[in-house]
């Protein structure tokens, strides 16, 4: 695992919109990590790490 995917890991726990950003860019699985997240909190976390780890 290298540094960048580490960084994204923590901010998918803490802010996990941004961390889907910065893995995917703006499209769907944004959007759709702001709707889970704004709905509560833990499953647009759980979605984020799943994003990010997912990412090659």
């Amino acid at each position: 695992m290298d540094s960048s995917k580490i960084i994204n890991l923590i901010l998918a726990v803490f802010l996990p919109p941004i961390s889907v950003f910065l893995v995917k860019g703006w499209g769907k699985e944004c959007i759709i990590d702001i709707v889970l997240t704004i709905c509560i909190f833990f499953p647009g976390m759980l979605y984020a790490i799943y994003t990010v780890l997912k990412e090659d």
